[in-house]
């Protein structure tokens, strides 16, 4: 690996290596789109099948409830799938005008993922169209089959987005000399071994997002004494599947800390603070890194040797395996990672909380369940943007990890900033859009409205 690392960093050099002052701007505005796009990929992941499972509940029982719920939310994945394009858009953008020197490097190696992605893209964009604007056009059952290209894209154009993200923690699939990149093997690179857990942690994440936000929603009509039929169905279908989704996280988190202790213990000592290698290595909960030590955590002995390697007394690598240049920023990737693991872990027993109650076959009477599901709804994109600044930052200074730094990678233009606030600004007109068709869609009247039913007639 010292030798790809070598290697690519004099083809960096051969490209031109910048001297960029706005390698912060730069780092943010990619920041800022991922903060904007990553939560509307949960929406792509999850919330087709949502749809579907309603809509096959309509065929299944032939309650007009089902379809109206369907159809109100085909309504709002189109709104959130048009604003997914224009974010999806930028970022693409920004890939080859913010990192250029990364992008003609190892365009080769990976750009088989994103030409899939592509494909995938096109598909989704078609058969949403033909979902939403066949209502009453076609049967049910060709209506329902129209709407599988939707969720079954929707997860390969994720799966190939994960695939670069986990290439990128990991390299592999290519040869690197001074005359470029050769011995491409753009499959290889595209099942990296980082593939498989990135892949199960962001799709549950994207259940967990989708389902808590969608059922936040109801759980505030719920509270406002709206429970009919129509907001419970709408209420219990999202809030099961981000129920199942949470507590499984729990076990797919263990598995992704020890894929980290394996391939990049560097991050893993910046997730903890761990400044020395040492056996017995402490869980650090909260406090900050300052001057080689934390400061005001809660430390509990062997607790993380016990999670990376299932041994009490195994060797942690600490940050001084690497010189301080090679070193991410400790204390926002140990915040972050303490923010997911948290946040995940109250969203996990809300999840567990939730069959419980339901095993008593009626909905929660209590006000302060509800209250905790539409707080579950900001709680879970903290916990998603926690996750992803724990991967990314806790990757850097590396943008391809140990092959290409981050600097070297950047642009050599000017006026970042200005774009950044260009930028900042489109995104705000964006987000105005998007709420106020959104509200428009929940504004609307279902035609099915059903009185309530006695609360164990519902939960049968």
């Amino acid at each position: 690996m010292h030798a790809i690392a070598l290697a690519a960093q004099d083809l960096t050099g051969v490209l031109g290596r910048p001297s960029q002052h706005d390698l912060l701007a730069a780092r943010q505005m990619q920041a800022m789109s991922f903060t904007f796009h990553v939560p509307l990929v949960c929406f792509g992941i999850a919330f087709p099948a949502m749809v579907l499972f309603v809509e096959g509940l309509w065929l299944r029982t032939g309650d007009a409830t089902y379809r109206d719920l369907a159809r109100r939310w085909s309504k709002a994945l189109v709104v959130l799938f048009a604003v997914g394009v224009v974010t999806g858009t930028i970022l693409s953008f920004e890939l080859g005008l913010l990192w250029p020197n990364f992008m003609a490097t190892f365009g080769s190696v990976f750009g088989l993922a994103f030409g899939i992605e592509g494909f995938a893209f096109f598909t989704e964009a078609i058969f949403i169209a033909m979902y939403v604007y066949s209502w009453d056009r076609v049967g049910p059952r060709v209506h329902l089959a129209m709407g599988v290209p939707i969720a079954l894209a929707g997860i390969v154009g994720s799966l190939m987005v994960i695939s670069v993200n986990g290439w990128m923690n990991h390299p592999t699939g290519f040869t690197v000399s001074g005359a470029g990149v050769s011995d491409v093997h753009p499959w290889a690179a595209l099942f990296n071994s980082h593939l498989p857990y990135e892949l199960v942690h962001m799709y549950l994440a994207g259940y967990m997002v989708a389902g808590f936000v969608v059922a936040a929603v109801y759980a505030r009509a719920m509270l406002r004494g709206r429970g009919d039929r129509y907001v419970r169905a709408a209420l219990v279908v999202p809030l099961t599947a981000a129920a199942l989704a949470a507590p499984a996280q729990v076990v797919v988190g263990d598995w992704a800390g020890r894929m980290v202790a394996r391939d990049q213990t560097v991050k893993l000592a910046a997730m903890e603070g761990i400044s020395r290698t040492q056996s017995d290595a402490p869980l650090h909960i909260g406090g900050i890194y300052e001057n080689g030590a934390m400061h005001a955590s809660v430390a509990i002995p062997g607790v993380l040797s016990l999670l990376a390697y299932h041994d009490v007394h195994a060797h942690v690598a600490g940050l001084d395996t690497v010189a301080p240049a090679d070193r991410p920023p400790v204390n926002v990737v140990h915040l972050a990672f303490d923010a997911m693991v948290s946040i995940g872990t109250l969203l996990a027993l809300l999840g567990i909380g939730w069959f419980v109650l339901a095993a008593r076959r009626r909905l929660p009477r209590s006000p302060w369940f509800y209250r905790a599901v539409i707080a579950a709804a900001p709680l879970s994109l903290i916990a998603l943007l926690a996750g992803w600044t724990t991967t990314e930052v806790g990757r850097q200074p590396w943008i391809a990890w140990q092959v290409m730094r981050t600097s070297d990678a950047v642009t050599s233009a000017r006026g970042l900033p200005f774009a950044y606030a260009f930028l900042a600004l489109v995104y705000i007109g964006l987000t105005i859009v998007a709420v106020w068709l959104l509200r428009r869609v929940a504004r609307e009247e279902p035609t099915a409205r059903m009185p309530s039913l006695p609360a164990s007639v519902e939960a049968r």
